[in-house]
């Protein structure tokens, strides 16, 4: 019997991939905005009609998040960000500025290496592809070892509505045989461009340590805050939905709930009707050594799953209906595991006197592991709502709204995005919901506005008006001076 070695196929399946998917960009840069389009559409429009299926093989491999909510994440990477960047301009000249006679010109950026995640890995793929065609990019995915078969095959469908729209073939791919090597290879390959990394810190870290150009998502720690103003219900009920949704996989949902004093017992009596559990002390401490390893790590046995699934296992008797498990803490890191990100319906419960403690607290959870991500704020107080959002380092300050849908998008206007920057704060180099934009060099054209005589001219005409406009302050000062010492 043959042995195969798994790492030598999967290394040169990732040199095949890299290869036709440059020489197909080279082909792909040189449609029209229209052709372009057309290869858009079909694509937005495959992937939507794919949604259910995808869905149920993304929810079977992975056996985390929920079926139906995996297929509204497969619809908004497709139809949500088709609606926004469908008349997006991406080929050829797309701004004039005809006072100062300059013209931005979009240059596709070439190979995309495309890491993805096991907690949205349909959608992200999708979403991924599309935003990537759209910028004239050719697209190689590298799934998470746990989602290979869900990834690979929501690539190959766009790929084939992509093809028999007029897109040249291998222009998205995706490897089969996953390993650390072939990763590695995609992002540092000559004839890679630039690397998408969606997943944990560790990926986003190799992917900025790899030389190429990297946009990376950061892990979020989103605290939610309700400000004594806030409609109490349904700032509740947003928070819960947002936390439930796909059982917490979404980066951006709420990890930390912080109310007022004032309110908490509203607060309490909504997270209750609307299927919060508060615990226990002693059965927060069984969840805090069930959630969490010996080595500090997230145990990936919670991640998606919901929350009956999580208290079985560690031993805590719940009802049948319960929602989402709420720890109440008192403060935040090493000694608080429960502060931090958990990535699935574990909820963290503050109380505090004000907004200004409420500020001060959402800031320890940023730091805790959320750096630059996003906050959530309910409140009728636009003063406090405006402190928030100068003050809180977030780059998504989402208001009166589930998170996880807000950031993302979805029930607010930022940009449409399953890929979200963290930027400086958080170790990325953007701070944006990334999008097709990101994806695109911009060349500028610039004609002559000032000769260089003119132009020095008139520098030193303003310098020189600048000294006698000194001169001129200097004697009134001075015969100032005069007049309060003869008094």
């Amino acid at each position: 019997m043959i042995r195969v070695d798994k790492d030598l196929l999967s290394i040169q399946e990732v040199r095949n991939l890299i290869e036709k998917a440059y020489n197909a960009q080279k082909v792909l840069a040189t449609l029209s905005q229209e052709e372009i389009d057309k290869i858009v559409k079909a694509m937005a429009e495959e992937g939507a009609r794919a949604s259910q299926w995808l869905a149920k093989v993304a929810a079977e491999e992975t056996e985390i998040g929920v079926y139906e909510h995996k297929i509204i994440k497969n619809l908004f990477a497709t139809k949500r960000v088709y609606e926004v960047i469908k008349d997006l301009k991406t080929v050829g000249i797309i701004h004039k500025d005809e006072k100062n006679r300059v013209y931005d010109i979009a240059e596709p950026v070439g190979v995309i290496a495309a890491l993805t995640p096991t907690t949205n890995p349909t959608s992200t793929a999708l979403f991924k592809a599309l935003i990537a065609i759209k910028s004239r990019n050719a697209v190689i995915f590298s799934p998470h070892p746990r989602a290979v078969d869900c990834t690979s095959q929501a690539a190959e469908i766009m790929h084939k509505a992509a093809v028999r729209a007029g897109a040249p073939e291998e222009i998205i791919g995706c490897i089969n045989f996953p390993t650390l090597e072939a990763t590695n290879l995609l992002m540092k390959h000559p004839k890679t461009s630039m690397i998408l990394a969606t997943g944990g810190s560790g990926m986003v870290k190799a992917a900025y340590s790899s030389g190429k150009p990297a946009f990376g998502v950061g892990p979020g720690n989103v605290p939610a805050y309700i400000e004594r103003s806030a409609n109490v219900n349904k700032a509740v009920k947003n928070i819960i939905d947002s936390k439930t949704f796909d059982n917490g996989t979404i980066c951006s949902s709420e990890q930390a709930l912080i109310c007022e004093k004032l309110n908490s017992q509203n607060v309490r009596q909504a997270l209750t009707e609307h299927g919060g559990a508060f615990l226990k002390q002693e059965d927060i401490h069984k969840l805090e050594r069930y959630a969490f390893r010996c080595d500090g790590s997230l145990n990936p046995d919670i991640v998606g799953k919901p929350a009956t699934y999580i208290a079985e296992r560690a031993g805590i008797k719940i009802d049948s209906n319960i929602k989402a498990l709420i720890v109440e803490l008192d403060g935040v890191g090493i000694n608080f595991p429960l502060s931090r990100e958990k990535l699935s319906p574990i909820l963290a419960f503050y109380e505090v006197e004000n907004w200004k403690e409420a500020c001060e607290l959402s800031k320890q959870l940023l730091a805790l592991g959320g750096m630059g991500h996003t906050l959530s704020i309910h409140s009728q107080d636009q003063e406090v709502i405006m402190r928030f959002a100068l003050e809180k380092p977030a780059s998504r300050i989402v208001v009166n709204t589930p998170s996880c849908l807000g950031a993302i998008g979805g029930t607010t206007g930022l940009v449409p995005s399953l890929t979200l920057g963290c930027g400086t704060l958080g170790g990325n180099s953007t701070s944006d919901n990334v999008g097709p934009m990101n994806l695109i060099n911009i060349k500028r054209l610039a004609y002559e506005t000032i000769s260089p005589e003119d132009l020095q001219r008139q520098l030193f005409s303003n310098e020189i008006n600048s000294n006698k406009n000194e001169e001129i302050v200097e004697k009134i000062v001075t015969e100032i001076l005069k007049k309060i010492s003869k008094c």
